[in-house]
């Protein structure tokens, strides 16, 4: 039987092992998903000996992506390029280690708004700029965004992920303090919250979007809850929005592909499982 894992620190709440369980039992695979909570301490740790404890591989979470990036024997050039590893495999007696974030992010947009979405977006809107910014940005200069503006609260941050990242493609991408953030969002066709707020039990992300243009698409990476209030005043204002649900899901595919040799499908049944769960209806 193939075992797998999410790892962080706590991880009681992740809905990982929902997840790749459902595709466990609707593959009719014999194999395992469990969580383990490991503390940065101990990461290192662990890292070199998960397979000695029968694991296949598995991912990894908060706060030990970037621990990861640095411990494992080999890493994909998507990994490399975001400093940040959240998916785990063994290869030829070597420990790899992928961002899947970056995939589910923009297959998550695929799905919503439907294949060519891209060819709409001049410009995109990049609020925040941690670890989840980082694969966001990735996916949108994968797409060939012309235009990719990030802006922080604390410009230092913004500016050190487009030095990081200016590179990595055709698209033009600059930090903007967050002063700039009404004149930003009167030209971005894409605004994407990769902050907290608006999670539950904190404040919202208040944003003017009576500026936005017509027909700008709202995403929020937030999943609690499922209609984030910037989602809700987008939907008021007649934009088209994109729940933070859809990335978690399918972020979790090319990792369940690489251990159990299925490439899994986000259906409705999964995310109506997920759904209900966040509702507490499971």
């Amino acid at each position: 039987m193939k075992k797998a894992f999410v790892v962080g620190h706590p991880i009681k709440h992740s809905r990982s092992p929902l997840i790749h369980g459902h595709w466990l039992k609707q593959y009719g695979i014999e194999g395992s998903y469990e969580r383990i909570d490991v503390a940065p301490a101990d990461f290192g740790e662990f890292l070199k000996t998960f397979p000695e404890r029968g694991f296949v591989g598995g991912n990894v979470t908060i706060p030990h992506k970037e621990a990861a990036c640095l411990g494992v024997d080999r890493r994909t050039k998507r990994a490399e390029r975001l400093g940040a590893v959240n998916t785990l495999w063994r290869e030829d007696g070597l420990i790899w280690g992928d961002n899947t974030d970056v995939l589910g992010f923009t297959a998550h947009l695929d799905r919503s708004l439907g294949q060519g979405w891209e060819e709409a977006v001049d410009t995109a809107l990049i609020v925040g700029a941690g670890g989840a910014a980082r694969a966001i940005v990735a996916g949108l200069q994968d797409r060939g965004i012309p235009r990719l503006l990030v802006i922080n609260r604390t410009l230092p941050k913004a500016e050190e992920l487009v030095r990081d990242l200016r590179d990595d493609g055709p698209s033009s991408l600059q930090a903007l303090p967050w002063g700039d953030i009404d004149a930003a969002l009167a030209t971005a066709g894409l605004v994407v919250n990769t902050t907290s707020l608006g999670m539950a039990g904190q404040p919202p992300l208040d944003l003017d979007l009576g500026i936005s243009p017509d027909g700008a698409v709202v995403a929020d990476i937030v999943y609690v809850p499922l209609r984030t209030p910037l989602l809700a005043a987008a939907e008021a204002r007649g934009l088209r929005t994109v729940d933070g649900l859809g990335m978690l899901l399918h972020q979790a595919v090319p990792g369940f592909a690489r251990w159990f040799g299925v490439t899994p499908e986000v259906t409705p049944e999964l995310r109506a499982l997920i759904v209900a769960d966040l509702e507490g209806r499971s």
